[in-house]
């Protein structure tokens, strides 16, 4: 009896160890129905039919309003790793001026760019500063008393009317 009982703990440890080094799948924006998108037809439909066949968009084209962006993305990741897109689509609907549909088209996973991040700090240009230039660079900046702001009777701007 006690070596089952052996078994079935180390069974169940095994399964609990596992169950941490699974994939956690996500699904971000638009969930796609093939049915409802090839439904979309260029020259018959406009955005009011759009909008109730697929719903509002993820974006739409900001200046003129003639396109309409449904972004949809899979991520997985295990656990405490930075996620990784699995797949990524964008639906791109066009309108003419009427707000008639004139295209319908898919982008895949050929328009996802990889930016590399550096390091910790942005480049900048200038020169470098120490801590001591830092605290006491702006001694002697300051306009000495007496000068267009310091002067009785100026103005903020030094016009001296009185």
């Amino acid at each position: 009896m006690p070596r089952s009982l052996l078994t079935i703990g180390l069974s169940l440890g095994l399964a609990l160890a596992a169950s941490g080094c699974s994939r956690i799948v996500a699904n971000q924006g638009y969930i796609v129905d093939e049915t409802l998108v090839t439904s979309i037809q260029a020259g018959v439909d406009n955005k009011q039919s759009v909008e109730r066949t697929l719903g509002r968009p993820t974006l739409a084209s900001q200046f003129d309003g003639k396109a309409w962006y449904y972004l949809s993305r899979n991520t997985g990741q295990y656990a405490f790793i930075q996620p990784k897109v699995l797949n990524q689509s964008l639906l791109v609907i066009s309108f003419d001026d009427d707000g008639n549909v004139t295209n319908v088209e898919r982008r895949g996973m050929e328009q996802v760019a990889n930016v590399d991040i550096s390091d910790d700090k942005t480049p900048t240009l200038g020169r470098e500063t120490g801590l001591f230039e830092d605290i006491f660079g702006n001694i002697g900046a300051v306009g000495a008393a007496g000068g267009p702001v310091g002067r009785p009777g100026g103005g903020p701007n030094g016009s001296g009317r009185q």
